[in-house]
């Protein structure tokens, strides 16, 4: 890998380099799971709705509660069995977002949403995977409380991992929903795209979910073409970054346009362009003349487009 000399060293991708390990052999064990839950260097993570609960503590912010700080919230909703860190087990307890809003009143707490605080580098980087996965998790289960087959109350097993139903025994998991997000590219030209969403001056890579029965290259094509009307041959994988926005899980690419008239689907996009790739080096760095940015490093599009900065069509081999 080439590395741009304005650009310095690549940043660490966001929610990703997790040290958590899952432990699933524990998940179905209860008497493992209470002595793990009892153990003096248990952690536990807080969410409620989007926000986490983090202690300030000497200038910083902790987002990790010991057992007994963690139970004088309160029982929440679920409490889900993350993993082990160097053997410290991990938990997360999710709360209604209505239950955790009198607590932004506290002058020893902090509650912000985890996008914040990775965009802003609130906590170790550490705690940014685990919360990701808790996240992810306990949105999953607000969310599927009731059996989709027969619509009967569900139970919460294997450590959060599962819900029964007791009615129809259907057995449900997690779900993670893939997402290809690409950028096409033709020689020393790549095109960006607007969302609506997105901050007055920032561009950023064109994404969609994939569809039931889609490989990921045929994704891709389909996308950039429905996005924005170009052809795509090749198509490249680059990386995967976890999204817990509520549970997605992001498919990087890069993909060779073959065709060059952009036409915006303006009900997924405000705008679309081809970018110079030069120019685009300026909107990471922040210096681009007319005030144009590109996505943060915490993002994958941030990554991707950066490493065709550095290796050009070449990262097309």
């Amino acid at each position: 890998m080439q590395i741009h000399p304005a650009l310095g060293p690549p940043p660490t991708l966001g929610y990703t380099a997790s040290r958590v390990d899952r432990a699933a052999f524990c998940r179905g064990d209860a008497t493992a799971l209470k002595k793990l839950a009892s153990d003096p260097h248990a952690g536990f993570y807080l969410i409620g709705g989007e926000s986490v609960v983090m202690k300030k503590a000497d200038d910083a912010l902790q987002p990790l509660f010991a057992a007994e700080e963690a139970r004088a919230f309160g029982a929440g909703r679920e409490t889900v069995f993350l993993g082990l860190i160097d053997k410290a087990p991990r938990f997360a307890t999710g709360f209604d977002a209505a239950a955790v809003e009198p607590l932004k009143t506290r002058g020893d707490l902090q509650l912000t949403d985890l996008r914040t605080i990775a965009v802003h580098g609130l906590v170790d980087a550490e705690h940014l995977p685990p919360l990701a996965e808790a996240k992810a998790l306990l949105g999953w289960h607000a969310r599927h409380r009731f059996c989709p087959n027969c619509g009967a109350p569900t139970n919460l097993v294997d450590a959060g991992w599962r819900r029964d139903c007791p009615s129809c025994k259907v057995q449900h998991f997690p779900r993670t929903d893939p997402v290809a997000i690409m950028l096409p590219i033709a020689g020393e030209r790549c095109v960006l795209g607007r969302s609506p969403r997105f901050a007055p001056t920032m561009w950023s890579c064109l994404a969609g979910f994939i569809e039931p029965g889609e490989p990921i290259e045929e994704a891709v094509r389909r996308e950039v073409r429905e996005e924005v009307g170009l052809i795509c041959g090749r198509v490249k994988y680059f990386a995967s970054q976890p999204w817990p926005f509520p549970m997605s899980l992001m498919i990087g690419c890069h993909a060779e346009a073959l065709s060059d008239d952009i036409v915006v689907d303006h009900s997924e996009l405000e705008d679309a362009r081809w970018f110079d790739r030069e120019e685009v080096a300026l909107m990471l760095l922040r210096k681009h003349p007319q005030g144009l940015t590109a996505t943060l490093p915490h993002a994958i599009a941030h990554h991707i487009i950066r490493r065709y900065i550095e290796e050009g069509a070449d990262v097309l081999r």
